[in-house]
């Protein structure tokens, strides 16, 4: 996911911020899930850039917050080389 900025009459394209792409995660989750793999793809490229070792959510930003919705997200994250975290 790719942000598109107009400068002086051209368009450069600008990839996503962490902060942005974890909004586009949550997102994708209240949209059952859509393009889900590429928004984790966009984190993914967005942490090794800005040099983050981990993803971190707001629980109540999710559709499971329960224990078990946590350990599946991270589970699936972890399958696709990115580590979450919650905050308290």
């Amino acid at each position: 996911m790719a942000i598109a900025i107009r400068e002086a009459g051209r368009f450069d394209v600008a990839e996503p911020t962490v902060a942005e792409a974890i909004d586009a995660i949550y997102a994708s989750i209240k949209d059952d899930n859509r393009d889900l793999p590429t928004h984790i793809a966009a984190l993914k490229a967005a942490m090794a850039r800005e040099g983050v070792k981990e993803a971190v959510f707001e629980p109540g930003k999710l559709a499971q917050n329960n224990r078990q919705g946590r350990k599946l997200m991270q589970a699936y994250f972890r399958q696709k080389g990115v580590t979450v975290a919650f905050k308290a």
